[in-house]
């Protein structure tokens, strides 16, 4: 996990919709229970505020940081993904969405960037400028957010024969590696008191989160249908909620010790 990634699960656990900003040395102090050094932190503050994702704010010698609109969607489209997806996908209509798309060699940051996006969006590659994602999405924000509209092919469409639904979503996306992830956070996060190495619950809060927004942003979301029957996500999500919960008591008194805010 990178110090940005757990940054965003610290401001999507503490931050989010509160109106507040936390004062930079408390971020400091709370990220050294998870081993992040204070320059890490102070880099990934300043990193962070560049990109549009922080603002800036002095109270004295203190320097506070708060969240921005663009931070603000990219942390609710987090929360989405880890309370209310859902392990697997049990609504699929049979419909998949289709992005084809043709970049130079000159233009290969575009290339890398939209299909960094599509991969985040659950779609993954059938053949070379082809990607697939089972059920409608909505890709436009994305590709017009990317400046790739000319360049962008979208469409829906149903799989037919010979062409078999399964072998389609084992040719885009290896399910193997997916459910050996799920399988490694069982095994890292399961049994007694799970992480031990870790101070204490505030700790544990914030690196299961991270770990499990981590873990899900790399599943296409398939639907249950062409998924094996014990697949391991279920398990995974039922020992991450049951942790969740456990640490938002656990954790909220360490937590509200540790930050200093203001108010905006």
């Amino acid at each position: 996990m990178t110090p940005q990634s757990l940054m965003l699960n610290f401001l999507g656990l503490y931050v989010l919709d509160r109106d507040i900003a936390v004062y930079s040395g408390s971020v400091i102090d709370v990220f050294a229970r998870v081993n992040v050094s204070e320059e890490a932190v102070r880099s990934t503050l300043t990193r962070m505020t560049s990109r549009g994702l922080l603002t800036k704010h002095r109270n004295g010698r203190k320097v506070y940081f708060g969240l921005t609109a663009r931070a603000t969607g990219v942390l609710k489209d987090g929360e989405q993904r880890i309370w209310h997806t859902g392990a697997v996908n049990r609504t699929w209509d049979g419909t998949w969405t289709l992005v084809g798309f043709s970049l130079p060699e000159g233009r290969r940051g575009d290339r890398h960037d939209l299909r960094s996006q599509l991969q985040w969006a659950g779609f993954g590659p059938v053949q070379n400028g082809l990607w697939i994602a089972s059920g409608t999405r909505d890709v436009v924000e994305m590709i017009d957010g990317l400046g790739l509209t000319e360049n962008v092919t979208v469409f829906t469409a149903q799989h037919a024969k010979p062409t078999d639904a399964a072998d389609l979503a084992a040719r885009a996306f290896d399910t193997a590696v997916i459910a050996a992830r799920y399988q490694d956070f069982v095994g890292r996060w399961g049994g007694g008191v799970p992480q031990e190495s870790l101070p204490d619950d505030l700790a544990r809060q914030l690196v299961l989160h991270s770990d499990w927004l981590e873990l899900v942003r790399q599943d296409p979301h398939l639907p249950a249908e062409l998924l094996a029957d014990d697949w391991p996500a279920i398990e995974a999500e039922q020992l991450f909620q049951s942790l969740a919960l456990r640490y938002r008591e656990t954790a909220m008194p360490l937590a509200a010790a540790a930050i200093e805010s203001i108010e905006l």
